[in-house]
């Protein structure tokens, strides 16, 4: 069950969206800051305090995709999940927006259930992120992940992740040396299920290996199958 105090921040640029996603969300008790001026976003979102983000990317002045790198870029809000609800379709935009740094892309028009739904999923995956179950800190090769701290470190240099990847990057290194399909990623780390949505997890892998470097090669791809973290 989601807590009732948690907040969410939504923008876009049409207030019958903001309002729409306002009334929904409030009365499945949450805490809601709509902004339909988005060059406000940054000031409003560090006095809110937000537990998730919903960003429209087509936006006057300043887009969707860029408030995304500037919340990356911030102390306070980094770790913060961000859901894309926007008209932008193409798969290509899909793979864009999550390679930016989101955790989720809904499109319109858009069912106003299902949004609820992946708020509250994105939400509770990452409330279980503080239950230990790995040690707080596992070592792979040259691959440090620290749960307490939320913190990567790869040859000893700290390494962003948004809150998807470090869920995946640990529930892979949870299930070492076994193969995840990506039916099975998608449905206990996104904890949705979908036939077409396993791209997701694929951005997702391709956004880890980058950012491990020189260790890219733990996350093996097993063609046809899946991914598993390897040792050795």
């Amino acid at each position: 069950m989601i807590h009732s105090q948690h907040k969410v921040v939504i923008v876009d640029d049409e207030e019958d969206v903001t309002s729409l996603l306002r009334y929904h969300l409030e009365a499945e008790s949450f805490a809601v800051e709509t902004i339909n001026d988005p060059t406000r976003i940054m000031g409003a979102a560090r006095d809110f305090e937000p537990d998730l983000f919903i960003l429209d990317i087509m936006m006057p002045d300043i887009n969707g995709l860029q408030i995304c790198r500037m919340i990356r870029a911030d102390q306070r809000l980094k770790h913060v999940p961000i859901i894309f609800l926007t008209a932008k379709t193409d798969d290509e935009d899909r793979i864009h927006g999550l390679e930016s740094g989101g955790d989720d892309y809904i499109c319109k028009p858009f069912n106003i259930k299902e949004v609820v739904l992946r708020v509250k999923a994105i939400l509770k995956r990452t409330n279980q992120s503080s239950v230990n179950s790995i040690p707080s800190r596992v070592q792979i090769r040259k691959v440090m992940l620290d749960e307490d701290q939320h913190l990567l470190q790869v040859e000893g240099k700290n390494v962003e992740l948004t809150a998807t990847e470090f869920k995946l990057l640990k529930l892979l290194i949870e299930r070492k040396g076994r193969v995840q399909s990506r039916e099975s990623l998608l449905t206990n780390v996104w904890q949705y299920e979908s036939d077409t949505e396993t791209r997701t997890v694929d951005t997702h892998i391709r956004r880890l290996r980058k950012k491990l470097g020189t260790q890219a090669e733990i996350i093996e791809t097993i063609r046809g199958v899946g991914y598993r973290v390897v040792e050795a």
